[in-house]
């Protein structure tokens, strides 16, 4: 972390992969995030007017200066509107001094964003003393990504942002935010989970994840239905023909995803890799078939762990770019990283980046 000089509160918060449960969370599914060790560290102080300073470490030779006056949504900016859409959700009155120093890969499909949003989230509320629980935070972060940025994300990211715990996986329910510990140890069974940036970095706020968003809440408007969690498959497809294709694809995609997070719950439960790994890879099939979300590298990174023994694999994230994840024994790691970027550089695309990370904690105030 970079060392700034007397700070008043520092703070982080990690990003995450998303085991399985993709593109559900904002139609109440269930999802089963972690956090990664990848994080984002803030420092803020507080000023004596009205003006906001932001400098990140990764381009120290810009600051960025607004005043709280400013704050409204769709302002333009690029990457600082996840900062100042927190203080606009959190009402702040008071101007800062923000110094970020950002390690989660940027476009990587590994929620960089809620990274930022969540550990100025936290910094926020300690420095003002404003009293919001994580699960409060989390939901004002969602709301500044919706409404400041303009990206219609759902809860999942900033969720295991705030509420993560090292060594374990985050069952979330969407409906309430609910939160159930599974153990996510795989290491014993001597497999790991392989994380592969695809270096194709995506934007999500081109208006693609927004309109299969619509699609899916037009589905479950016209099913009469809250939200696609209310929807059985039998139902989806005895009411095809009041749907449009699309709306019928993206829907199909939600109400599978939702039963296959809970059929990983048993497995992870059980033990039973095999039977996570069958359901990673479905998830993919769904996300690129009916979803259409994926690209040609991320396809090509589970394509190829899948030919070269991973247990499963599938892309993260929104889409569109990003990582892919494959579960694989631990003897064929280098194989299957060998193969992926061999037959990248076949292809022309770019070399692409693995890591692994164990399951990590949640955002923390460091002082």
């Amino acid at each position: 972390m970079t060392q700034w000089a007397n700070p008043e509160i520092i703070a982080s918060a990690p990003g995450r992969v998303n085991l399985i449960g993709e593109h559900i969370d904002f139609c109440e599914g269930f999802v089963i995030p972690f956090a990664i060790a990848d994080r984002t560290t803030v420092k803020i102080s507080r000023r004596s007017d009205r003006e906001i300073h932001i400098r990140s470490a990764q381009r120290p030779e810009h600051t960025i200066v607004t005043d709280i006056d400013s704050l409204n949504p769709g302002a333009p900016g690029d990457w600082e509107r996840y900062v100042l859409g927190v203080l606009w959700a959190l009402e702040i009155k008071s101007g800062l001094n923000i110094e970020i120093d950002g390690a989660v890969p940027l476009g990587a499909g590994l929620s960089s964003s809620a990274a930022l949003e969540c550990s100025i989230a936290l910094a926020v509320n300690e420095i003002f003393a404003l009293g919001h629980s994580l699960k409060d935070l989390a939901l004002a972060a969602q709301k500044a990504e919706n409404l400041y940025v303009g990206m219609p994300c759902g809860i999942i990211d900033q969720a295991v942002s705030l509420l993560a715990q090292a060594g374990a996986a985050l069952l979330i329910d969407c409906r309430d935010l609910d939160t159930t510990l599974i153990p996510f140890e795989i290491s014993s069974h001597g497999l790991e989970l392989l994380i592969i940036d695809t270096q194709v970095h995506h934007a999500l706020v081109d208006g693609g994840y927004a309109n299969r968003r619509a699609a899916c809440e037009s589905a479950a408007t016209k099913l009469a239905k809250k939200s696609l969690r209310d929807i059985s498959i039998s139902e989806l497809k005895q009411s095809q023909d009041l749907l449009t294709p699309d709306e019928f694809l993206r829907a199909r995609h939600g109400i599978t995803e939702i039963a296959r997070v809970l059929e990983a719950v048993v497995a992870l439960k059980e033990s039973d890799f095999t039977q996570l790994g069958n359901l990673i890879t479905a998830s993919h099939l769904s996300l690129r078939d009916d979803y259409d979300v994926s690209c040609p590298e991320l396809n090509l990174a589970v394509d190829t762990s899948l030919e070269f023994g991973a247990i499963g694999a599938r892309m993260i994230g929104g889409g569109f770019g990003g990582s892919a994840i494959a579960l694989v024994p631990k003897e064929k790691v280098k194989d299957i990283e060998s193969e992926i970027a061999k037959n990248f550089a076949a292809k022309g695309f770019i070399a692409p980046r693995f890591f692994t990370s164990p399951p990590s904690a949640g955002a923390a105030i460091h002082r």
